[in-house]
């Protein structure tokens, strides 16, 4: 009887001997160029592209007569660097904007849940409340709105101080990815005893500091904050998910917001393409907020380490790269017209309808085979237990969800038009108050599209890379029914193309 009720307690995790794998974006060399070449990158989409002299700035256009000097001046470039980059005050009110998130993620009532199994055996426990926390956040700037307009404080803010607040976010993710990285280095070794269920991410244990601080040491690192009358689950904050579910994401819709507050101002009307691409933004954040628990089966979950990469793409990267139509359209107000509105309409529809019944599939077979939705589907058992899918949309492709999320992006790009514009200064000769216009010249037509449809190029190479990452994972973890199931669904992301 001893022995029965010995085998009955809860075993205690072990932490395994970590796997290992080779270097990801050209290693070392690679790392040093995302760290230090994308900030940079976001920067000069802000200077080079803006409502000073024109999108992009007529110096780009001619080569010729190309000066540095010529360059600053007509993208407004501030005469003490420093202080146009960062300011202290700006910065304390984004903290406040991340504490905000903090505080919402653990007194608002939320849905538990837990993830996938980590290879000590263990399920990590997840509190989401992320759709909630986003209402209750923009219900507030709505009322802010209602009461005073388009002069709203936090619209202002945002477009009176964007290169300080890009610098603040800067600052954050940086400071996020040196505290994961040290902190990784208290995960259990092989064989202790591991409780917390804490493992180190397989790619993220090269030996070099500077690759492991990118792609991130820990898998998932979490924090438990001092809270009493909290439960633990509640006052446990897993920072991979925090991140990539919340200031970031609901930052980009906020920002937009404060894009069309400043069109508004500016010319006194809003125009449909800056709504239509905020809407359809809004409306893929706020999907993904709602069905936040399928969080759990993505990549970045549970292969990738929490480092830079992640931390700079989720609280940087994502807001104000994303954004970049939305302001771009709140300096020039491109109209759409009907047949511009269907066209964008379908577009959405069709990559939406991918997306979303591709994902919503792979959830149910997943969490429920039986479910009368999927019960119909195809597939393959392997030899771990893992079934994979052959019929219904994953028989399509491999990655159809990827598919489906690319398209949506041309939505995101295809309001700007045909994009470029050029700012003119004129004399009003009643009062001699100088006018600034965004007007579309023969010269820039055309060449504001590398701001405005950049997004959609990077996102395309963004998921064939994830696509080739995830293909290398399955094939080393299914070894012969991986080539069982691509000899069936041969396609990886476009169907009968690639």
């Amino acid at each position: 009887m001893a022995s029965k009720k010995s085998d009955d307690k809860p075993k205690v995790p072990i932490q395994p001997v970590p796997e290992k794998r080779g270097y990801e974006f050209q290693g070392p060399i690679g790392a040093f160029g995302i760290i230090f070449g994308l900030p940079v990158l976001i920067y000069a989409f802000t200077f080079l592209c803006n409502d000073i002299s024109g999108c992009p700035a007529p110096s780009l256009l001619y080569p010729s007569t190309f000066s540095i000097d010529k360059l600053k001046q007509e993208v407004g470039w501030p005469q003490d660097g420093n202080r146009a980059f960062y300011d202290t005050r700006v910065t304390q009110w984004v903290l406040s904007y991340y504490l905000l998130s903090l505080f919402l993620q653990v007194f608002l009532p939320g849905t538990e849940v837990e993830g996938t199994e980590l290879a000590c055996g263990g399920r990590l426990k997840y509190k989401f409340n992320a759709f909630l926390s986003a209402a209750l956040i923009l219900s507030g700037c709505a009322v802010g709105t209602y009461l005073n307009g388009a002069d709203f404080v936090v619209w202002t803010f945002l477009w009176d101080n964007y290169v300080q607040v890009i610098t603040a976010n800067l600052i954050i993710c940086t400071v996020i990815a040196f505290f994961v990285y040290v902190r990784s280095f208290s995960v259990p070794a092989p064989g202790q005893l591991n409780p917390e269920l804490r493992q180190l991410a397989p790619g993220g244990h090269t030996g070099n500091a500077l690759y492991d601080f990118f792609i991130g040491r820990e898998l998932n690192p979490r924090i438990e904050l001092p809270i009493p009358f909290v439960s633990k689950t509640a006052r446990t904050i897993d920072i991979k998910s925090w991140c990539e579910m919340r200031p970031g994401l609901l930052g980009w819709i906020i920002l937009n917001l404060s894009n069309i507050a400043h069109q508004y101002r500016t010319h006194g009307y809003i125009t449909d393409s800056i709504v239509f691409a905020t809407v359809f933004q809004a409306f893929y954040v706020l999907d993904g907020l709602y069905m936040e628990p399928a969080l759990l089966t993505t990549m970045d979950i549970i292969m990738d380490g929490f480092g830079f990469m992640l931390s700079f793409g989720d609280l940087v990267w994502v807001p104000f790269l994303y954004n970049f139509q939305t302001r771009y359209l709140s300096v020039y107000p491109y109209e759409l017209g009907l047949s511009g509105i269907l066209i964008v309409l379908a577009v959405t529809a069709v990559g939406y309808s991918i997306f979303r019944g591709a994902n919503n599939q792979k959830n149910r077979f997943r969490t429920n085979p039986d479910d009368p939705r999927v019960k119909h589907i195809k597939y393959i058992k392997t030899a771990t237990g893992s079934k994979l899918m052959t019929s219904g949309w994953w028989g399509c492709a491999r990655h159809i969800n990827y598919l489906g999320d690319w398209i949506m992006s041309w939505s995101y790009c295809l309001p700007t038009g045909i994009a470029g514009y050029a700012i003119i200064e004129s004399i009003s000769p009643s009062s001699g108050e100088i006018h600034r216009q965004a007007v579309q010249t023969p010269e820039a037509r055309g060449w504001g599209m590398v701001f405005t449809y950049f997004y959609m190029i990077y996102f395309g190479v963004l998921l064939i890379h994830r696509e080739r990452r995830d293909e290398e994972k399955c094939k080393r973890k299914y070894g012969a029914d991986w080539d069982r199931y691509t000899s069936l669904v041969r396609s990886r992301i476009i169907p009968g193309i690639y």
